[in-house]
């Protein structure tokens, strides 16, 4: 019988379908593998922004992924809004049992709208015990300026701001230049597996659809890597994919706000 590469997303629910739970599916199977899910947090969202968020109970958070994991397994797992202390220990936990290796962590902290996703107690835990248990992690500048505790002005810094989040050369680093001002975006991924360092460059695409970006390409990588990529090519694939999105999703209205990417653009 044949088998899917499989993809377990652990985050939270966007009514709104353009980020969390609903675009890390979109974009697990539109990039060619299995996804499965485990809700953290339920969010009262549009294109506009957020209106609330309800926290899922840590028991039900665990219990859903002890569900797929005991069953269907995962070749990789990406985790996205974790919004306290007791949910990203929780998530550590099982973690620990079932020893996936490749996990894959967007530091969610801010919504597109600005709305506050993590509490402020979560950061140092997330610090300390998520990111070192994960191979890659996918902050944004304003994400990396929270973890390194330090203001970034330009695409220079990047690579040195990667090395500084990598646990010690521990967990390779995508670094996304999108809330620079540049025309073309120079992401950096540092390889911490092979110490290296590579640029993804791309022009920057002018579109309000931009809800869900992080999401995305997170999720791609993970969808990658479940494939059996290299690190190095999950991280291209992923910018492809992500790229190619936006540039499709700039077409379309949904809502009145920041509307999401085109996960399904080759479909189209």
């Amino acid at each position: 019988m044949k088998t899917y590469p499989r993809v377990l997303t652990i985050a939270g629910s966007d009514s709104g379908g353009g980020a969390g739970i609903q675009a890390d599916i979109k974009t697990i199977s539109a990039t060619g593998s299995y996804a499965a899910s485990a809700i953290t947090a339920v969010t009262v969202q549009n294109t506009v922004g957020v209106e609330s968020v309800c926290p899922i109970p840590v028991e039900t958070i665990a219990g859903q992924i002890r569900a797929v994991l005991s069953d269907i397994g995962a070749d990789a797992i990406k985790i996205g809004m974790v919004n306290s202390p007791e949910v990203i220990r929780t998530i550590c936990s099982e973690l620990d049992t079932f020893a996936i290796r490749n996990v894959v962590v967007d530091p969610v902290m801010v919504s597109t709208s600005g709305h506050r996703l993590m509490e402020d107690s979560a950061i140092e835990v997330l610090t300390s015990e998520l990111i070192p248990r994960a191979r890659v992690i996918t902050p944004n500048i304003p994400e990396a300026e929270i973890l390194a505790g330090c203001k970034i002005e330009s695409q220079s810094e990047l690579p040195s701001i990667a090395r500084k989040l990598s646990c010690g050369g521990k967990v390779s680093v995508l670094m996304k230049a999108g809330h620079l001002t540049d025309d073309e975006l120079v992401d950096i991924f540092y390889n911490a597996e092979s110490d290296s360092i590579i640029e993804l460059k791309s022009k920057r695409i002018y579109s309000p659809n931009t809800h869900g970006t992080g999401c995305t390409l997170s999720s791609a990588f993970a969808s990658f890597l479940a494939q059996g990529f290299s690190l190095d090519d999950a991280a291209r694939a992923a910018k492809t994919y992500i790229t190619e999105a936006i540039a499709a999703g700039a077409e379309y209205q949904i809502g009145h706000g920041h509307g999401p990417v085109d996960h399904f653009y080759k479909i189209h």
